[in-house]
């Protein structure tokens, strides 16, 4: 067992998650200061002595506010670094910069492996996420990375409110058949893929589907919803080809741009997002918008990282 305590961190702003994971720890957040001058520079101060203490940095990073969010986790890094932390612990539910993974065309950079340098150099000893876009994103860091898995906590859901019987699981692109597969394979279930084609980056110009669905609820699983139209398509060709509903449920829900305006004209019945990013301001104005709580995963895993033991039982099991 650990000596010294967990101590929790999280910014002023979006800490709706941070707040549920120090409830489930039963540990309060640490007293912070943060102040943002005009000229938009963050200044932050630890209202506590941290110094040999086990810090987690839980950080919620959704759409619009990305960069400001990636300097304040490296300012509160530092900070602790420079208070003499033990180790540092960054939580990352959505890893940002994540889809940057590699140089797809001439001249561009591998943003993530800057984050994963970034994050190191600011003195992050360890790291965790859930459902990283890419694994081999954990091989850019020379430190731990722990990457989640939303699965358990899916499946969880699923079994509680869909009628298995008439289920069947579809990746929409040939990139998640992985997921859909393993998916699938938990609730033993069929699973369809959709075949997609853009036109350019976030538009898509054709679908075609493969795998029957007639008669069928059908749920997409992705690992995140951006503007949603690629869901929204999708629901459009099921439901074209038979399906009686469609059910979205994806890790990230970062439902940027046109998203809430996607998901209320599109066919899909509801679409489920885990609170790995913040989107509480946007529920009223979807109400097809629903919520799988990972706080208890989150707070599990810190557990046990603090107490030296073993994670890979969450990779397959659901907390309560």
């Amino acid at each position: 067992m650990a000596t010294n305590s967990i101590k929790l961190l999280a910014s002023d702003t979006h800490y709706a998650l941070a707040e549920l994971v120090s409830k489930r720890l039963g540990t309060p957040l640490t007293n912070v200061a943060i102040k943002r001058d005009s000229n938009k520079e963050v200044s932050f101060s630890i209202g506590e002595s941290i110094r040999d203490e086990d810090i987690f940095i839980i950080m919620q990073i959704g759409s619009g506010i990305v960069n400001d969010k990636v300097i304040e986790l490296l300012i509160m890094i530092n900070a602790c670094k420079t208070a003499s932390a033990r180790r540092i612990t960054a939580i990352l539910p959505n890893f940002p910069y994540a889809r940057q993974d590699r140089k797809d065309k001439s001249r561009a950079p591998i943003t993530a492996k800057l984050m994963a340098d970034m994050l190191t150099t600011a003195g992050c000893d360890h790291v965790v996420t859930m459902d990283l876009h890419a694994s081999q994103i954990q091989g850019f860091f020379d430190i731990p990375v722990d990457n989640l898995y939303a699965e358990p906590s899916v499946v969880k859901y699923i079994r509680e409110t869909v009628n298995i019987d008439e289920a069947i699981i579809i990746s929409p692109d040939a990139g998640g058949a992985k997921r859909a597969a393993g998916l699938a394979d938990r609730l033993d279930l069929n699973f369809a893929l959709i075949h997609k084609e853009r036109a350019r980056a976030n538009e898509v110009s054709r679908m075609v589907l493969v795998g029957d669905v007639t008669d069928k609820v059908c749920i997409i699983v992705d690992d995140m919803a951006d503007t949603c139209g690629t869901l929204a398509k999708a629901a459009e060709v099921l439901l074209d080809n038979g399906a009686k509903k469609v059910i979205a449920i994806v890790t990230h829900g970062i439902l940027s741009g046109n998203a809430i305006k996607n998901i209320n004209n599109s066919n899909l019945d509801r679409v489920v997002c885990t609170n790995t990013v913040p989107f509480e301001e946007k529920l009223p104005q979807c109400p097809r918008l629903d919520t799988i709580d990972i706080s208890g995963v989150l707070a599990e895993s810190i557990r046990r990282l603090h107490n030296g033991e073993s994670i890979s039982y969450l990779f397959r099991n659901a907390t309560l």
